[in-house]
């Protein structure tokens, strides 16, 4: 086996159990937005992070070059309010919850608190995938080695010649998405991943809510292409929706082989370079990388440098023992946590999905390239045929999760109301 599929699968699957417990781990990334239309004031932001530290009882994790607070925490949930890669955008990654309601209540004490103190300058956190102003703002990076060295990194696709890449380098400031980790087992993390690929076209079509007005792309999620046609996407295993299904473990590697290393660390310094596969990362023996400051130097691969590989697939398998699913943008702020109790009541109901999925109608018209699919329904208009038949996927696809959310017996159907009346049920 080659020296990287070992670093990954420790890195992958070290932490995998045979039967976890299942959690719910969610993360919601929001733009702050000025209510009088113009650009958000980053110090009201920087402010509010002050604020928050003695209104809410949590504990400052990290800060930025100035002092400021980035990253706060509550010890007890271990819920973190973070900025994310922007000032303009803040993150709530809450800690592991048994319920999707725990994570509600907790959203919403937050929510009261910033809301009101934001109200007090005019601004709000808004329920979008692509912040309303982006044109307006600065979109720089938070002021901290690693998103820095993200928005650099973005930043090579101006030198990349033979682009099909877009030219928004900038957009890791103002795109936001609504993930929910799910524990799997090692057993079952593959087969959640196939299932969910699988199922990517429903989910465009459900959940689209970032329309760009930068450019003229036919689509409502702008994020699947500023996601894939940037330097994360260079490789496409790197991001997005998988290109095959999995036959087993060692496919799934051979795959994960395939995505990118882009950034190492050498004496406390973050390094970023053009993308290099981890398939090819050891036979690379000098790398011209960039330092933060602009500086060229030449490195050579270590192996502890998988130890921050991260690719940015649609189904990601973490280190945590969880599968994210990464594909959802910021939902209107109504329907927040709507999307985790869709892939929560699926996973749940991982059997009968897999059942549906093999025999399902939808393929038989559409066929099963998933990464087109999810391209294809999430433009701004579908045909007559298409919007009846995604309609029809999106019905059963809900009508298993509710059944998923049933056998766990903890009242989280509720959470799904607004996507069935929306299509009908």
């Amino acid at each position: 086996m080659s020296r990287s599929i070992d670093l990954l699968k420790h890195r992958y699957l070290k932490n995998i159990k045979e039967n976890p417990e299942l959690f719910v781990g969610i993360e919601l990334e929001y733009p702050v937005a000025n209510l009088e239309g113009f650009a958000t004031d980053v110090e009201i932001i920087k402010d509010l992070f002050h604020y928050l530290v003695s209104a809410l009882d949590f504990i400052v994790e990290k800060v930025d070059d100035f002092g400021n607070p980035i990253q706060l925490v509550d010890p007890i949930s271990q819920d973190a309010i973070l900025f994310e890669v922007s000032y303009t955008t803040i993150e709530f990654a809450f800690g592991k919850a048994e319920t999707i309601q725990e994570v509600e209540n907790r959203f919403n004490n937050y929510m009261n608190v910033i809301q009101r103190k934001l109200g007090e300058s005019n601004h709000a956190i808004v329920g979008c995938g692509i912040h309303p102003d982006w044109d307006k703002n600065e979109n720089c990076p938070v002021a901290f080695p690693r998103y820095r060295m993200l928005m650099d990194y973005l930043n090579l696709s101006r030198n990349v010649t033979k682009s099909d890449l877009h030219h928004f380098p900038e957009y890791g400031a103002f795109i936001c998405g609504s993930q929910v980790q799910l524990d799997v087992s090692n057993s079952n993390y593959l087969r959640v991943i196939n299932a969910f690929t699988q199922i990517e076209a429903a989910k465009a079509y459900l959940f689209a809510n970032s329309e760009f007005s930068g450019a003229d792309w036919d689509t409502k999620i702008s994020r699947d292409i500023f996601w894939e046609e940037s330097m994360h996407g260079i490789y496409t295993e790197n991001v997005g929706v998988n290109t095959r299904l999995f036959d087993d473990e060692d496919d799934f590697f051979d795959y994960l082989n395939h995505s990118a290393i882009f950034t190492a660390e050498r004496d406390g310094q973050t390094y970023y370079f053009y993308p290099i596969q981890a398939r090819d990362y050891f036979a690379t023996p000098e790398i011209q990388a960039f330092a933060l400051n602009g500086d060229e130097v030449i490195i050579s691969p270590q192996e502890k440098d998988f130890e921050t590989h991260r690719s940015y697939q649609y189904q990601d398998l973490t280190t945590r023992g969880t599968v994210e699913f990464r594909s959802v943008c910021t939902q209107p702020l109504g329907r927040t946590f709507t999307s985790a109790a869709f892939h929560l009541g699926l996973l749940v109901n991982l059997d009968k999905l897999e059942a549906y999925l093999e025999t399902a109608p939808f393929f038989k018209v559409f066929g099963r390239n998933y990464k087109f699919l999810r391209r294809q329904f999430s433009k701004k208009k579908l045909t007559d045929q298409e919007e009846t038949a995604i309609i029809e996927f999106s019905k059963d696809l809900l009508l298993l999760a509710e059944k998923g959310l049933k056998m766990r017996n903890k009242h989280e159907m509720i959470y799904l109301q607004s996507l069935k009346e929306e299509l009908g049920l």
